[in-house]
């Protein structure tokens, strides 16, 4: 086999294990509520760290990114939809860009 199969098939491999051992080993158990909670929050910490650095890189000026993020986090912290969200940080960013 080529080499490049093989490195394909390990990458499938070491993917899989992690997303199937748990699945297998906690199958019929039930986790604390405290531990559940944690668990659930997960990928919303993970996003966040992933987001919020580029915040402060998206352009020249890092407070272009903090109106934006600041208009998105109060956008949705009053309940809009995502889609308002977004286009209501465009907006506020475009009026900003025409100010300044």
């Amino acid at each position: 086999m080529s080499t490049i199969i093989l490195v394909i098939i390990g990458m499938g491999i070491v993917t899989f294990l992690p997303r199937i051992l748990p699945l297998v080993l906690l199958q019929n158990k039930t986790l604390p509520p405290f531990l559940e909670g944690i668990l659930k929050n997960v990928p919303y910490a993970i996003l966040g760290a992933l987001i919020f650095p580029k915040v402060f890189l998206i352009q020249k000026d890092p407070l272009f990114g903090v109106i934006g993020a600041g208009t998105a986090i109060i956008l949705a912290f009053i309940g809009a939809n995502v889609i308002i969200i977004v286009l209501g940080a465009i907006a506020v960013l475009s009026f900003y860009s025409f100010l300044f």
